[in-house]
């Protein structure tokens, strides 16, 4: 019985692939695995669920460094950028031919395929920093809006008489108690739901967010701010620079997807060709963003000029009607909770992908064990996947109390992502994949593009470790409070 019945991997593969050579393959894609019923719109719904994250709710702040001239302008650039490599990116899912060529299942099999060599290993530290870094930034941000929700009932409650301060560290071990338990969904292809239940909560607090800087605006009967940014005075000419570069990050952190770009192409069915629906996924997601964010940032900026808090949300405080605020914080808190799982997945499939290529034989690394849930299909329970994804939680939850404060995590995250994951190894791979000629017109227009982002890039970055060692002279690790 068992030979009959046990079929390999392996012989799944064969059988697969001779039925794609026969032109009749119902189940299996041309690789040999399930076949892909991605479509134009669950790409976006991944999309808006990575993008318009916690990093809209630094906009506001960030235009406010950099002026009314500036701060709109950058934010044109960035999502003009964004779209741009993204588009050379999604080229990149299949090597050669772009519809039969060999696929690429993650960004780092896109750059072994294309760069080779010690770029593989660069662009996999960066990404997998990155990921970890988003993780930490989501549970701080989440917890911040928990607090923000009990502290405006408490506010409402004594009228303004108690402080209501409170330690950030139970509401960051709720939120990793939530992940330990979502993080064992299997993979990518199973989130489907979750990422459209997180889009839907990211519009509805930007709308929120939206909704109040309007209201802030014709209550105040005039729109704050200048051409210039925040004045000298409320800060001096040093903070402002350094502001301004940190603004810069947080711009960048709020485009930033393209690290898990090729891990949602993945879960695409075809035809049309991948790269062709990813096109048409990153334009109506990047245009949807970058409304939204013009709408969130300009109105924030607006209705708050040099007040304009790090976090739009919490930093709008006890303003009423109060309840309003609390289904936003909620929203927040809802949609990062899947956001967490979107961007954590292709570091976890990594990691698991590793350790089964170097301990094939370990049943506690490859054994799946089968458990029963009444009315549904049973779970296929991994040890190694459990136990490896609960440390992971627990480690980033740790690290988020160590380091609670969310505005130059965010900028140092977007600085450090940025231009090697959004430009460089687009640009490269790209230029390898197209056989573009040194020299060319094109190739120089490229790397122009590139050095322009790093310059960038370098300034961001700047601007955050300057924030973060402003931020650790202040801090006690583990007794945060807000």
């Amino acid at each position: 019985m068992g030979e009959n019945t046990s079929i390999t991997n392996r012989q799944v593969f064969d059988v697969s692939i001779d039925m794609h050579h026969q032109g009749s393959s119902k189940c299996f894609d041309d690789d040999g695995r399930l076949k892909r019923t991605g479509t134009v719109w669950t790409a976006s719904a991944h999309i808006i669920t990575a993008v318009i994250g916690s990093g809209v709710l630094s906009l506001a702040w960030a235009i406010c460094q950099l002026g009314w001239i500036a701060g709109p302008a950058v934010m044109f650039l960035f999502s003009f950028v964004t779209y741009y490599t993204s588009t050379l990116l999604s080229a990149c899912y299949r090597s050669g031919d772009p519809l039969t060529g060999k696929r690429n299942y993650t960004y780092m099999d896109a750059v072994r395929s294309n760069l080779g060599g010690v770029k593989v290993k660069i662009c996999g530290f960066v990404q997998y920093l990155n990921l970890f870094g988003v993780a930490v930034g989501y549970t701080i941000a989440s917890s911040i809006s928990m607090m923000a929700i009990k502290r405006s009932n408490c506010f409402h409650k004594s009228g303004g008489k108690n402080p209501c301060r409170m330690n950030a560290n139970p509401y960051m071990i709720g939120f990793g108690i939530a992940e330990i338990l979502l993080s064992q969904i299997p993979g990518f292809d199973q989130l489907h739901w979750l990422s459209l239940v997180a889009a839907v909560m990211s519009f509805t607090y930007s709308s929120i967010g939206l909704g109040l800087g309007i209201g802030k605006v014709i209550e105040n009967g005039k729109i704050s701010g200048s051409l210039t940014g925040i004045s000298i005075g409320t800060v001096t000419q040093t903070q402002k620079m350094w502001r301004s570069f940190q603004a810069l990050g947080d711009i960048a952190f709020a485009y930033s997807f393209s690290m898990i770009l090729i891990e949602i192409q993945d879960t695409v069915k075809s035809p049309p060709s991948e790269a062709k629906t990813m096109k048409k996924a990153t334009l109506i997601s990047v245009a949807i963003t970058t409304l939204f964010y013009m709408f969130c940032g300009c109105f924030g900026y607006a209705a708050f000029g040099d007040l304009s808090p790090g976090n739009l949300l919490t930093g709008f405080g006890f303003y009423n009607p109060y309840w309003l605020l609390d289904i936003a914080n909620a929203a927040i808190v809802i949609h990062l909770v899947g956001a967490y799982q979107v961007f954590c997945q292709p570091l976890f499939a990594f990691v698991e992908k590793e350790a089964a290529e170097r301990f094939p034989d370990s049943e506690f690394i490859t054994k799946g064990i089968k458990v029963p849930i009444p009315g549904f299909r049973p779970y296929n329970l991994n040890l190694f996947r459990m136990i490896w994804r609960t440390l992971f939680v627990i480690f980033t939850t740790v690290i988020s109390m160590l380091l609670p404060f969310f505005n130059d995590i965010v900028g140092l995250l977007g600085a450090l992502g940025f231009w090697p994951l959004t430009v460089y190894f687009p640009v490269e791979m790209y230029i390898a994949q197209k056989k573009i000629p040194k020299w060319s017109t094109r190739w120089l227009c490229l790397q122009i593009l590139s050095i322009a982002c790093l310059i960038i890039t370098i300034a961001a970055a700047a601007g955050s470790i300057a924030g973060v060692v402003g931020d650790l002279k202040s801090i006690k690790p583990f007794q945060t409070s807000y």
